[in-house]
């Protein structure tokens, strides 16, 4: 067939032009993005280089908050600066290791210990999470094992924008079109993720959901932005991470490692199979008073003439179950009628829950109150506990300033703590005919043996300061931390009294 020279410029013009209109209008901003393809998983995956890397190592600089630690119920989680962030991720095994080096950040206006360097070495590998640390006064560290921390420090590890990938191919992710780019769905496990692969074919955000003792169903929220080239691997510069509600890091990324070394064996302190039991323990203080230990966090137990009080319920559901079933061993056939709180730091609250299902009412600050009614209404649906299940209402004794429960025979006093920089809804406990005093976290007893703080710690200072504002004629403290019970004595050694 010929064709004139003439007839053959037409006919490329024509389609020259037909291809210019659309680009010209795409950049005029006259044609939605949306309707190219672009952002999908497969791009995505393309692009981030997902089918090569088995492992990535990153390291970064920024902060970290404290999560469920605020000092009190309208403050975000306290933050640290971050001089070092070092995370090892292996996509296969799945494990990953984070190493950090941390201090707090001094707050405008509130008066807090002198900020001690941290350096928290965190694991988990298949079923089991622990933690290397050396114990107060010793050089070695140990392994730690931390099964509550499971759940979140493996979702940390698929809500990695490549992990996220890997975690979306491999769970059959439902898609949907999304600002231009993708809105990937799957479940995995209990978790449900969420993500948005952008038009430039990156991960720009991820979502999950967690069980937690307090909240109940959190969401776990990172966003990542300015993606660059690190040896080869496109990975964000910037990671933001919000938890029940607020930032809990905040990382500026210095270095990618695609690849890296990241085997990570399970010691067999930390396996599955050697799971400790829960324990609780207990020490008669005085008749009918009982200290309830055997963890990181203590309760007491105090036998009423028809009832029972107990003072905290810390960490989670299963350790307020040992403690109802310890409390109910050493008084049978005697209902727990109060749960006396402390303060609403998560891991002294978390297992408050289990005790409002056992019919217990709740003493707590009054500033408490409305925050325990808001949060204790959020769903539990991934790890349903007791009170989800038995949908029962919650009952307070909330006080402002101090609060007496008797039977006619035993006075026990809830007193604020005031001024303390540790919470703004601070109480601690006090057994005037048994002189007892009972606190968390205002004065920690050193085990014997352990060296003396270089700086007096000013929660301390300000628990003594209470104790001789209130007049309290104390004997024994039963710390809700620490190896046993001291004296006034002690405390004042310890801040130098």
């Amino acid at each position: 067939m010929s064709v004139s020279n003439s007839s053959y410029f037409h006919s490329v013009n024509w389609r020259t032009r037909i291809v210019a209109v659309p680009t010209i209008l795409f950049s005029l901003g006259l044609i939605p993005t949306y309707s190219m393809a672009a952002g999908t998983l497969q791009d995505a995956s393309e692009a981030l280089g997902v089918a090569k890397i088995q492992s990535i190592a990153f390291t970064g600089t920024g902060r970290w908050y404290q999560f469920g630690q605020a000092p009190n119920t309208k403050s975000p989680w306290p933050p640290f600066d971050v001089s070092s962030y070092d995370a090892t991720i292996n996509y296969g095994q799945p494990a990953a290791r984070v190493q950090i080096t941390r201090k707090q950040v001094v707050e405008a206006g509130r008066v807090r210990p002198a900020p001690v360097e941290q350096k928290p070495d965190q694991y988990v590998s298949g079923n089991a999470a622990w933690n290397l640390a050396a114990a107060p006064g010793a050089a070695t560290p140990t392994v730690q094992p931390q099964p509550a921390q499971l759940e979140e420090r493996i979702t940390e590890i698929w809500t990695t924008p490549q992990g996220f990938l890997k975690a979306a191919a491999a769970n059959n992710a439902t898609s949907q079109a999304h600002n231009g780019g993708t809105k990937l769905t799957f479940t995995a496990g209990k978790n449900r993720y969420v993500g948005i692969i952008n038009v430039k074919n990156q991960v720009e955000r991820v979502q999950t959901w967690i069980d937690n003792p307090v909240l109940g169903d959190t969401e776990i929220d990172y966003t990542y932005s300015n993606y660059k080239d690190f040896n080869g691997v496109l990975f964000p510069a910037h990671i933001v991470r919000k938890q029940g509600g607020y930032p809990v890091l905040d990382l500026n990324i210095a270095s990618v490692t695609p690849n890296a070394a990241a085997h990570i064996d399970v010691p067999a302190e930390a396996s599955a199979s050697n799971a400790q039991s829960i324990l609780v323990t207990s020490e008669e203080l005085a008749p009918g008073v009982y200290y309830l230990k055997g963890g990181t966090h203590h309760s007491v137990l105090i036998d009423q003439k028809d009832h029972l009080v107990i003072v905290e319920a810390p960490l989670n559901e299963a350790r307020s179950e040992a403690v109802i079933a310890k409390a109910k061993e050493l008084v049978p056939n005697k209902p727990i009628r109060y749960l006396v709180n402390t303060h609403h730091h998560f891991d002294h609250s978390g297992g408050l829950r289990t005790f409002v299902d056992e019919g217990a009412t709740i003493v707590t600050q009054q500033a408490n109150k409305p925050y325990y009614e808001k949060i204790w209404a959020a769903k539990h649906t991934i790890n349903p506990d007791r009170l989800a299940k038995s949908n029962k209402s919650a009952k307070f004794a909330a006080f402002s300033d101090k609060h007496v429960l008797t039977d006619g025979q035993r006075n026990i006093e809830i007193h604020t703590i005031k001024d303390s920089g540790h919470n703004d809804a601070f109480a601690l406990i006090y057994l005037p005919a048994e002189k007892i005093l009972i606190e968390a976290d205002a004065y920690t007893p050193l085990p014997a043996g352990a060296p003396v703080p270089a700086s007096i710690n000013p929660y301390s200072v300000n628990l003594y300061d209470n104790i001789k504002r209130l007049k309290l004629n104390v004997d024994k403290i039963a710390a809700l931390h620490g190896p046993n019970v001291v004296t006034l004595a002690d405390l004042e050694g310890f801040i130098g009294k």
